[in-house]
């Protein structure tokens, strides 16, 4: 399992999002958008899921995943691939609930920030209607991939 930097950590969580690919049993990438929930430095990070459909299905199929964040402001970006095994919900420790719902909160607070200082975004604050995670994607960083282009990497 590969380490994970503090700067690593530090620009997943910042992001709102992350693109999750899993692979289907036809050999077919699926991607599809999740919120982190936990990430370490030891290169596992934890991910709820709020449906169980295709990434559901793909990973009882295949254990192989990547996680992408993409900061197109600064032109940077890290995938990071692995494998994942899936965690029923009512196995899930208290402080992977804690975590949820503490990210779900931050997300309405920024929304209504974000709106009070009359930036465009959604009236509605669809994080409020959003269904409770089905199962967690726990998984472990075999590769992490730099997408930042060299010539904007510091000190190479």
């Amino acid at each position: 399992m590969k380490k994970l930097s503090d700067e690593i950590i530090r620009f997943f969580r910042a992001q709102g999002c992350v693109i999750v690919s899993t692979v289907d049993s036809q050999g077919r990438p699926h991607s599809a958008c999740k919120g982190i929930v936990k990430i370490n430095q030891n290169g596992k990070i934890y991910l709820l899921d709020l449906y169980k459909a295709r990434s559901y299905r793909n990973l009882k199929h295949n254990q192989r995943i990547s996680i992408t964040a993409l900061d197109e402001h600064r032109f940077k970006g890290y995938c990071l691939k692995g494998k994942a095994r899936i965690i029923a919900t009512n196995k899930l420790p208290a402080t992977v609930s804690e975590a949820w719902e503490a990210k779900i909160n931050s997300r309405i607070t920024q929304r209504v920030l974000k709106n009070l200082h009359e930036e465009k975004g959604h009236s509605r604050h669809p994080e409020a209607f959003l269904p409770q995670p089905q199962y967690l994607i726990a998984m472990e960083t075999e590769e992490i991939v730099d997408l930042t282009p060299h010539y904007l990497r510091g000190g190479e």
